[in-house]
């Protein structure tokens, strides 16, 4: 038994209830087998209503949009300030992006970097020097980079060696499934934070292709929004009745 718990409830209109607990067991075994003996964390995974969420867990929380999760209350930490991650299905429906994966992606780093404030530093010459944001699915984020558990789509996902910059492929692998061929590569799809510490003009987002969604937003909620927030001012949320 592992000593974080997440609890994973459904808020949306886009999925039913019986739908979101169907895809909790491949995301147990994706987590048990896959991820916590290359990442060392490890964490037991349940389905519950939104009204029974526990002060003491974590919360995986199946959204429609980030519009639905601020009229929810489900902000930046679980009500008992513990971590907590979003997942957008009816942005995913919209984009024709499987929200199993996206949902797979959420939980993996949310584990991996659960207070959305871990970096490393990539010092190529002694005048500059990059920060990337410790996310670990980002780089191979695209469904087409999935596999299957059961018959549920989850997210390829990174090692520790994608972000070290001395690593080859003659002595280690970047991803779970092998895609990835050296340290700090995008695959078609994939972005990653950045914050180049000799610029001074804070996070962006660098891509494997030019995007237009290099220069949007983030969406209320993710978890690229909540790294440019300044802590103090993030807001716990509230379980709903």
């Amino acid at each position: 038994m592992s000593d974080i718990k997440i609890e994973v409830t459904n808020e949306s209109k886009t999925l039913t209830d019986s739908q979101v607990s169907a895809a909790v067991p491949a995301l147990q075994t994706q987590v048990h087998d896959h991820f916590a003996p290359v990442w060392g964390v490890d964490a037991d995974l349940s389905f519950v209503a939104s009204s029974a969420l526990s002060d003491d867990a974590w919360w995986l929380v199946v959204l429609d949009d980030s519009d639905q999760a601020g009229a929810l209350g489900y902000h930046d930490l679980t009500a008992n300030y513990l971590p907590i991650g979003k997942v957008f299905a009816g942005t995913d429906r919209t984009y024709g992006e499987n929200w199993t994966v996206t949902t797979s992606h959420e939980l993996l780093e949310m584990l991996g970097d659960p207070e959305i404030n871990l970096v490393v530093f990539n010092q190529p010459n002694a005048g500059s020097g990059t920060l990337y944001a410790m996310e670990v699915c980002d780089a191979c984020e695209a469904d087409e980079y999935a596999y299957p558990i059961g018959g549920t789509q989850v997210s390829d996902f990174v090692y520790p060696a994608w972000f070290q910059p001395s690593r080859t492929a003659a002595t280690t692998r970047f991803d779970y499934r092998d895609q990835i061929k050296q340290p700090l590569q995008l695959l078609s799809g994939g972005y990653i934070g950045v914050f180049d510490v000799t610029a001074g003009t804070g996070w962006s987002q660098q891509t494997a292709e030019v995007s237009a969604a290099y220069a949007t937003r983030a969406r209320v909620g993710s978890r690229r929004e909540r790294r440019r927030t300044p802590r103090d001012q993030w807001l716990p949320s509230v379980r709903r009745a």
